[in-house]
């Protein structure tokens, strides 16, 4: 929620773990846990998650809620006895915390049935060597946004090829209105991903080769170089990519933002907006594409608790699915992890909503897959900024980059 796919935030300061080390981290005759959340946006999601934590009957669950870098203060937990009992982590966890023995094995958590009623690719990206490491919470993409009224004026059709979409961001800037938004540093932190999936691609192979030393890599990302140098992006608005004011605001006609802002949209606009999936890249090259992801809750394998950690994690996000179900669409806008529960998500039945989970089934990919480590994704970054902003050559940079993910893999092969 809040900047969902890209949400991070920092564990809050203080030494309150929720803990009771003085009795062996338990609280009266229950076992004490600390669940740790990033800090959402939606009003009323952090009295929610407090709520559902005081309803457990079998352990005393302190929440912490935590602005800030969230990601990195949560992996460093991991290495000292301060860290949390349970804990969300976006996309499930890192391959290094699962390499490392850092976070549990929930394998058992789920029968086939239930595992079968999670979105795929969700489970998927929390697994290892056929053991699940996180039970996905809910379930966030990224999409295209757009404004039929100011595309009908110019003459411009819902863009179905990157082609399309260059020539309708210039066809709707005027001195007034920029065609297209995709963050302030022109797509750099968000269409790493689309890029490659637009061109028929992936980061890695199925088997977890090097995916993108192609030359349909390199025109990809080479048509975001075209989109910066356009002056049809918009650059310098208010706020990033991950709010909806630069679209609502009229800044922009065309806006890649996060499924949990069409309610702000909705507001503003009413029916004047539709979505898309980013598109492929030409008639006969690529798909179009959503990135999917989620937090997963995830158990500290230092926890003085785990047995306990574990059956709160499957009362919380296995049996409570009326909490679940809250949790994806009271206070946001989401897609719940579960496909039984997606069909009673009132708010997901129609309209642009509908249609955004369409595109989840048939365009969904998981926004990086789980052998891409956090130095590859630093690595892509750096490039992708040198090619999108200061013009570099897509090739050369790719085989900067696969010199880079090739060693990852076999390092974490070793």
């Amino acid at each position: 929620m809040g900047s969902g796919l890209a949400a991070v935030a920092v564990v809050g300061c203080g030494s309150n773990t929720g803990r009771d080390t003085g009795q062996g981290g338990s609280s009266g005759d229950k076992p004490a846990l600390s669940q740790w959340y990033h800090q959402y946006g939606e009003a009323g999601t952090q009295q929610a998650v407090e709520r559902y934590a005081k309803e457990y009957p079998d352990a005393t669950v302190t929440v912490q809620w935590s602005p800030g870098d969230y990601d990195k203060k949560a992996s460093t937990a991991l290495l000292t006895d301060n860290g949390p009992d349970v804990f969300e982590y976006g996309n499930g966890p890192t391959i290094d915390m699962i390499k490392g023995g850092q976070v549990v094995d929930l394998t058992d958590l789920l029968d086939d049935a239930t595992k079968a009623d999670f979105t795929p690719s969700l489970i998927t990206r929390m697994m290892y060597q056929d053991k699940l490491y996180g039970i996905p919470q809910v379930t966030d993409m990224q999409l295209l946004v757009y404004r039929p009224s100011l595309l009908s004026a110019a003459g411009v059709r819902p863009p179905q090829t990157v082609d399309d979409l260059l020539a309708a961001a210039k066809a709707l800037t005027d001195d007034k209105v920029k065609g297209l938004f995709v963050g302030n540093d022109g797509g750099v932190g968000i269409l790493g991903g689309p890029a490659l999936w637009s061109a028929g691609l992936d980061y890695l192979t199925e088997d977890n080769r090097f995916g993108f030393d192609d030359p349909a890599a390199a025109e990809s990302l080479r048509k975001l170089r075209e989109l910066f140098t356009s002056k049809s992006l918009l650059l310098g608005a208010p706020t990033d990519w991950a709010e909806p004011s630069a679209f609502t605001q009229g800044l922009t006609a065309m806006q890649f933002t996060g499924l949990w802002n069409l309610p702000a949209i909705e507001k503003a606009l009413a029916d004047d907006f539709g979505v898309l999936p980013w598109p492929k890249l030409n008639a006969t090259t690529g798909e179009p594409s959503v990135p999917v992801g989620a937090y997963g809750s995830l158990v500290n394998a230092t926890s003085k608790n785990v047995d306990a950690a574990e059956k709160f994690v499957k009362w919380l996000w296995v049996d409570q699915t009326d909490k679940q179900l809250d949790f994806a669409q009271a206070y946001g806008f989401h897609i719940p992890a579960r496909k039984s529960l997606a069909g009673k998500a009132d708010k997901l039945t129609s309209g642009p909503a509908a249609d955004a989970v369409r595109f989840v089934n048939e365009n969904g990919r998981a926004q990086t897959p789980l052998l891409w480590s956090p130095k590859s994704a630093t690595a892509y970054s750096d490039a992708l900024n040198r090619i999108i902003r200061n013009g570099s050559d897509p090739a050369t940079e790719i085989k900067t980059v696969k010199a880079v993910a090739e060693a990852e893999l076999e390092r974490i092969a070793g």
